[in-house]
């Protein structure tokens, strides 16, 4: 009789021993293809349209796709535009939150802003955000809220006001735009006074309030006696920075631009950042984050590579040329319009 119960123990073990591996791997492979079968849903907004807007957009989208993330069955992006309404940026941020995103990626300052008042839970990717602590997203790159995390579009503004008294030796009055409405434009603008200061340079300001006042105020702004243009680089004014161009070429008063695009759309010289590759350095933060990466591990990321793009067709229309030297540094030289008729 003892002898069936050790019969019947080393049998039970023996069961054991290979039921439980068994239906351990049946439940891992039953929740490996529940997670594979879920949708990663993706809340995508920004501001407005603008040159600057549309590249960074368009490196984001072909980073989900060079990484194979995106078209797919498994990944759902939702984009929204608020087409310049702080309202509305408010309202997408907060409708993403109750539907309880997977990720919500903020392109802008003012959209970062609304996603960080909307929610700390979701994990938010940043782009084209000038200064993220002015929405208070951290206190240093690497100390920062735990669901943020992204990549910054700092533009050269010191860099472009010494560059523009190198071309332009007797300027003293540098004439800008700038939207007080956007945290990103006023600080900006203070960058720009500071430099000016250090420059020997004066600026001068004409604010606006939305893309459609660009125009007048441009011409406002030629009035009052200024030796070049140089708007800051926001979200409004960049929507209609072909505006400035046009009344620079108007009134031949050199037209300079802090992001490269600026050349593309009119502008004799810019410095600045590679905004497609801004937005792929934020989409390839989705894959990452995706994969289960914490946001909170994640430094903000900050481009250094400031490039020169010249444009010499507008710079003869806007009566300057460029030295030698200059042409040399320059990583893109504008000498043509394409078919369409742009630069």
């Amino acid at each position: 009789m003892q002898l069936g119960w050790f019969r019947w123990r080393r049998f039970f073990l023996i069961l054991i021993f290979i039921l439980i591996p068994l239906f351990s791997f049946f439940f891992l492979l039953s929740c490996q293809t529940e997670s594979e079968g879920k949708v990663y849903r993706i809340g995508y907004f920004q501001l407005i349209d603008s040159i600057t807007a549309n590249e960074a957009k368009r490196g984001f989208f072909q980073a989900l796709q060079d990484s194979g993330l995106w078209p797919s069955d498994f990944v759902e992006i939702e984009v929204r535009n608020a087409l310049g309404e702080i309202q509305k940026v408010q309202e997408i941020a907060e409708e993403y939150s109750r539907e309880k995103k997977d990720l919500i990626v903020a392109h802008s300052t003012p959209c970062l802003q609304a996603a960080i008042m909307a929610t700390r839970r979701i994990p938010i990717i940043f782009m084209a955000v000038a200064n993220p602590f002015l929405v208070n997203a951290g206190r240093t790159t690497n100390d920062h809220l735990p669901n943020v995390t992204g990549v910054t579009s700092t533009g050269p503004i010191a860099q472009v006001l010494a560059f523009i008294k190198e071309v332009l030796p007797t300027a003293r009055r540098v004439g800008t735009l700038w939207t007080p409405s956007e945290l990103n434009s006023e600080y900006y603008f203070q960058l720009a006074r500071e430099a000016a200061i250090e420059l020997g340079l004066e600026i001068v300001a004409v604010p606006v309030s939305s893309s459609q006042d660009v125009l007048i105020s441009a011409q406002i702004l030629a009035a009052k006696k200024i030796d070049c243009f140089f708007p800051i680089s926001d979200n409004t004014i960049n929507a209609a920075f072909d505006s400035v161009a046009r009344v620079a070429e108007e009134t031949m008063i050199p037209l300079f631009g802090s992001f490269l695009l600026a050349a593309r759309a009119g502008a004799c010289a810019a410095l600045g950042l590679d905004f497609f590759a801004m937005g792929y350095e934020a989409g390839k933060l989705v894959e990452r984050i995706k994969k289960g990466e914490n946001p909170a591990q994640i430094p903000f990321i900050y481009p250094q590579e400031i490039k020169l793009h010249l444009n010499l067709l507008a710079a003869k229309k806007q009566g300057i040329s460029f030295s030698p030297e200059i042409l040399k540094r320059a990583d893109e030289i504008i000498t043509e319009v394409n078919k369409e008729g742009k630069f």
